[in-house]
């Protein structure tokens, strides 16, 4: 027996995985709203359709998975064990349409803080990260 999905089995795992609302981004989401920030998401005129926008702010948050965007934890690290002819420049794509993102928004003047699946894991650490990043020059915007 062996642990590899038929193609069947593969296509209907990846039609499962979420482009929005995932956990982490829920993480991310609950803690800026908690520190009394409000928000905007997914503004697809922004370059990235970044996953938090704060626009009194200029400011932006991504919330990247690690295994599609590359990060160098361990989560990130995995390669794909089939079609990796595929799924390897599919994911180096990735990387740079990222970076080609965060640059064009830098030079458009907007602030940006990247939070990593892995580090959502942590509610300290994912926590201290948008606290920092958004009290950096600002203050949240009670209703």
């Amino acid at each position: 027996m062996t642990d590899r999905l038929s193609p069947e089995e593969r296509s209907a795992h990846m039609r499962r995985i979420r482009k929005v609302d995932t956990k982490p981004e829920l993480i991310v989401r609950r803690i800026a709203h908690r520190l009394g920030y409000r928000f905007r998401l997914h503004r697809r005129d922004l370059p990235g359709t970044p996953d938090l926008v704060f626009p009194r702010l200029r400011k932006v948050i991504f919330v990247h998975g690690c295994f599609w965007h590359q990060h160098d934890c361990h989560l990130g690290a995995k390669q794909p064990s089939t079609n990796a002819a595929y799924w390897l420049p599919k994911l180096a794509r990735n990387v740079e349409r990222d970076r080609l993102a965060r640059k064009r928004l830098n030079d458009d003047g907007w602030r940006i803080l990247v939070i990593w699946e892995c580090q959502t894991r942590m509610p300290d650490l994912a926590t201290m990260l948008v606290e920092e990043f958004l009290g950096a020059d600002s203050q949240p915007t009670m209703r």
